[in-house]
């Protein structure tokens, strides 16, 4: 009777280990669809962007006397969104405007956010003004399209969330002019980072940017995706610890707790903004802006860091499932420079999670 129990007891042993080892090679299946789907996707867009470039270029040199002739009407841009969109829909307008031969105008809440801490040229419209014109109202894509570069109309008005390169790469001098520090922020970003790098010399800064608050919940909830996790910011700081001798990574996050137990600081060569006397979100930007490199998770501030530093840029990538209705209004070959680096997400929870859903 022991003898059958024992054998009974064995069998049901391997059939759990079957029933696991099946459920690994159907998860490992499952992952590897959605990376080849990711792939065939990334090839068609940076074929499609790869043109729209080529385009774009050729357009601005046969409307580089369209844009000294003509000065009329008003074209403005909606202001929505927090810094990092503030400072899209700007560049975006910039390069439109500029493009169709029209003067850019900031509405005034865009230039509450972007005039306290950057030198911009573009004057603000007085809301009397804006109440007296009578606006065309132009809807914009995330990306750029062949159809913006005829724009009707004097008097318009853009909207959308606009963020790629794609509306403004071709004019990046400008941009970052326009994106200057004031001084005084400058000179005091310099002080912090002489404190960070301490006795060090030859020292490279890479900023960090960790976006959490409400990504955490409207990632998985809203969107089918994930925010970055250790593992990924492990992997981003270990490329750069690799290359360079002296680095020194500065983190700004608006979850700051989070970065203090998932990042080690246990080399010496981490240091959190998280001073109450000096941390802001201007004073942030400015350090991530002034670092030579930049580790980005996902979100506008961090792809705006990178882009004014110049330097290496990794940022998380892949971190929606397929089928997500975010890739409808958003498309990674779009949203970041084709020579940065990206890291896929680990999108095993999300995974495990509909597998879970789907055996119940």
């Amino acid at each position: 009777m022991y003898l059958l129990n024992r054998n009974c007891g064995w069998q049901s042993k391997k059939s759990l280990i079957f029933l696991l080892l099946l459920f690994s090679v159907a998860l490992t299946l499952i992952m590897y669809r959605y990376e080849l789907s990711y792939c065939n996707e990334t090839a068609k867009y940076h074929q499609i962007l790869e043109n729209a470039t080529i385009t774009l270029k050729r357009e601005t040199e046969k409307y580089s006397k369209k844009e000294t002739s003509t000065t009329k009407g008003i074209w403005t841009i909606n202001s929505i969104g927090r810094l990092g969109n503030q400072m899209g829909e700007y560049a975006t307008l910039y390069a439109l405007a500029k493009l169709n031969g029209h003067p850019a105008y900031m509405l005034p809440s865009m230039a509450n956010y972007l005039s306290p801490i950057f030198k911009t040229t573009l004057p603000t419209l007085h809301q009397s003004v804006i109440e007296r014109i009578d606006w065309k109202n132009y809807y914009l894509h995330d990306w750029m399209d062949d159809q913006y570069l005829n724009i009707s109309g004097d008097y318009v008005k853009l909207s959308g969330y606009p963020c790629s390169w794609t509306f403004y790469h071709h004019i990046r001098e400008e941009i970052l002019r326009e994106f200057t520090f004031h001084d005084f922020i400058t000179e005091q970003t310099n002080v912090i980072l002489r404190r960070i790098r301490g006795e060090r010399k030859n020292v490279t800064y890479v900023g960090v940017h960790v976006r959490r608050g409400d990504y955490v919940n409207v990632m998985p909830n809203v969107w089918k995706g994930v925010v970055a996790d250790k593992k990924y910011l492990e992997n981003a700081m270990a490329y750069f610890r690799n290359k360079y001798k002296d680095v020194v990574f500065a983190v700004t996050s608006n979850g700051m707790d989070w970065c203090k137990k998932n990042i080690n600081d246990s080399k010496g060569d981490v240091f959190f903004s998280d001073d109450p006397k000096e941390s802001s979100v201007a004073q942030d930007f400015s350090i991530l802006a002034h670092c030579n490199h930049t580790i980005m998770t996902i979100g506008t501030f961090g792809y705006w860091a990178g882009y004014l530093a110049g330097g290496e840029t990794i940022f998380l990538t892949n971190y929606t499932l397929p089928e997500s209705n975010f890739l409808k209004l958003f498309k990674y070959e779009a949203a970041f420079l084709p020579q940065w680096i990206g890291i896929p997400a680990d999108l095993s929870p999300l995974l495990l999670q509909n597998a879970s859903k789907s055996a119940q």
